[in-house]
């Protein structure tokens, strides 16, 4: 009998395939074979180890000791130190790794632990084999619901627990469903929003790379809670390995019984189609994305009517994003109370945050609501890098807001940031050093708004237009002073008039860079 001693997690997601992680797992297979240790160590492929940016990750388990910018050159040496000889190999050593284990840092260098719901399973199980997901207790809960539960109780369990919308909006979900379960009609369908284009976001690329079968089941169960009969993934089409791996777990649930007719031997039947969106930033907005789906061009509906009422092909529909649906076999695993028990009265349970720019560890971490800016880049993503100081961060994305160091202690919540005027967002915090030209930063933003703003009405079409202009102006030293009181009169008037989200959002990022940042702008007018 083969006693396996050691287990090597092999980061597998988009990133760490383009720096060759398949070669790399093919050199640790064929290395550990040419000494006799392939029956002792075994390789296995996982999601996402919540790193970024540092080529070829891996962990070898009962260590815990986390490799980085590992390359075919480094695994003979690697083998022969590590796993041959015992002496961890210190020159690819990541010391400031994501803590997944109860272990203090002053004995490990690791950071600070992550108390993790969605991201449970994400860099533990291969998320291509559904019965590791299974054997992680998958499928648990919607196997409650349907033997236990109505749809009335189970929408009832959602609003208990206070889950809001990781989407952004931070909308009640629970409430999100007793409207969609209220309102009268025989087809009914649940689409996740997974066209994740908000500039510096990648949680749902994440998600859906390392626990694809989670989605299946909280769409699952969203779709039992509201009496639905299809569901929908609409993807951004760039998410290669995403699309490869919610399609190979669509398939796998389907042969398991756990999606089609008569799930799990009960009255409830539901199935789950992939739709590719083609690269629009405005089809994240749900009714452009509804209008897309229908093989129309993703142009925003006028609301009312809402999705809930009428949504694709007039029927009502619940939008959720990505996140969002993976918390919710959590939350009906181990109940409403359980799930209160994170984050804040307020904003209930965890939130992923993509953390990237001029921080230590860049990557995705999963913290509980309220917890502040400072704690998630100085204990979470371990720092500013090369001794710099912290100068800033935008938060939320291109659609978010520019903060500066005053902001630090902030609680990172839903509420919490109304009051400040900034907002959660889609999760993304791009943090910047000392060096950074904000003036540079605004102008990127605005840019990408004008390239972006699909058109539809004159407020977002000229607005984005005359911004840039503007902003160009100021950048190269050339601008007045008036500018800039033109900049916040023209994002006033886009979030007053446009049609959709993208032009009314224009403000925020333009707003928060003037208050904190102003002086920087002031630098670069004349009178």
């Amino acid at each position: 009998m083969n006693i396996v001693r050691n287990h090597i997690l092999i980061s597998i997601d988009a990133g760490t395939i383009m720096s060759g992680a398949r070669a790399v797992e093919d050199a640790l297979i064929k290395e550990l074979t040419k000494y006799g240790l392939d029956k002792e160590v075994s390789v296995l492929e996982t999601g996402s180890l919540g790193i970024t940016g540092m080529g070829v990750v891996l962990v070898v388990y009962p260590e815990g000791i986390y490799y980085a910018n590992v390359t075919t050159k480094d695994v003979p040496e690697l083998v022969e130190e590590h796993l041959l000889k015992g002496r961890p190999l210190k020159r690819l050593i990541l010391t400031e790794a994501p803590k997944r284990t109860i272990i203090t840092k002053e004995k490990t260098g690791l950071l600070k632990e992550q108390p993790r719901i969605v991201l449970k399973n994400c860099g533990f199980i291969n998320p291509e084999n559904i019965d590791e997901y299974i054997a992680a207790g998958g499928y648990e809960a919607i196997a409650k619901a349907l033997q236990t539960m109505t749809p009335e109780d189970v929408v009832k369990e959602v609003k208990e627990s206070g889950l809001m919308g990781r989407g952004g909006a931070g909308f009640p979900t629970g409430l999100k469903w007793e409207f969609a379960i209220k309102t009268p009609g025989e087809e009914k369908f649940v689409i996740c929003n997974a066209d994740e284009g908000e500039p510096g976001t990648f949680k749902d690329r994440l998600i859906l790379e390392g626990d694809p079968h989670k989605l299946i089941e909280g769409m699952l169960i969203a779709g039992y809670a509201i009496k639905a009969t299809m569901g929908f993934v609409y993807i951004r089409g760039e998410y290669n390995l995403s699309i490869e791996r919610i399609e190979k777990a669509i398939a796998d649930a389907r042969s398991y019984g756990l999606l089609g007719k008569n799930i799990l031997e009960s009255n409830f039947s539901f199935d789950i189609f992939v739709k590719k969106g083609a690269g629009a930033y405005i089809c994240g907005e749900e009714t452009a994305l509804i209008e897309s789906l229908e093989g129309k061009r993703g142009h925003p509906r006028n609301k009312p009517p809402f999705p809930i009422n009428a949504g694709l092909w007039g029927k009502p529909t619940l939008v959720n994003n990505v996140e969002t649906l993976a918390n919710v076999p959590e939350i009906i695993r181990n109940g409403a109370e359980w799930y209160r028990g994170y984050g804040t009265e307020k904003c209930s349970g965890t939130k992923v945050y993509t953390i990237l720019g001029h921080v230590q560890t860049p990557g995705l971490i999963e913290t509980e609501m309220g917890t502040t800016l400072k704690e998630i880049i100085f204990e979470y993503g371990g720092g500013i890098k090369d001794g710099k100081n912290f100068k800033g961060a935008l938060i939320g994305g291109a659609a978010g807001a520019f903060i500066s160091s005053e902001m630090l202690d902030v609680k990172m919540d839903f509420v919490n940031l109304r009051e400040y005027a900034a907002a959660l967002g889609s999760g993304a915090i791009l943090v910047m050093n000392e060096d950074t030209d904000i003036v540079d930063m605004l102008k990127s933003v605005l840019h990408f708004f004008k390239h972006e703003s699909c058109g539809h009405c004159v407020p977002c079409r000229l607005g984005t237009a005359k911004l840039v202009e503007i902003i160009d102006r100021i950048a190269n030293s050339k601008g007045k002073k008036k500018d800039l009181d033109e900049l916040m009169e023209i994002t006033q008037a886009m979030k007053g008039a446009s049609f959709c989200p993208l032009g009314q959002s224009v403000s925020l990022p333009v707003s928060s860079a003037l208050r904190y940042f102003k002086d920087e702008f002031m630098a670069k007018v004349s009178a």
